[in-house]
C-alpha cells in the first residue's frame, strides 16, 4: 500500500493547479471532462493540503462577514 501512495504523490500537476481544481470544486462548476483529468493527474497530498487551506479560508471569510453584519446592525 505504501508503494501506491508513493506513486500517487509523484503525479504531474503542481500545487497551484490543485488549488484551481479545489476552487472549482467549491463552486460546484467542474465539468465532467475536467473532473476526470483532475482525478488522473492530481497529487493526493496536494489535494488534501489545498482542501484544508480552502476550508480554513472559507471559515475565516464567514466569520469576518458575520462580525461585519453584527457590527452593522448593532450601531
Amino acid at each position: 500500500m505504501t508503494d501506491d501512495i508513493k506513486e500517487l504523490s509523484r503525479r504531474k500537476l503542481n500545487f497551484f493547479q490543485t488549488l484551481k481544481a479545489v476552487a472549482w470544486g467549491f463552486f460546484g462548476v467542474r465539468k465532467g471532462k475536467g473532473y476526470t483529468e483532475d482525478i488522473n493527474n492530481l497529487n493526493p497530498v496536494h489535494l488534501i493540503i489545498a482542501g484544508i487551506i480552502a476550508t480554513l479560508l472559507f471559515v475565516v471569510v464567514l466569520i469576518l462577514a458575520a462580525r461585519w453584519f453584527i457590527g452593522y446592525f448593532t450601531t
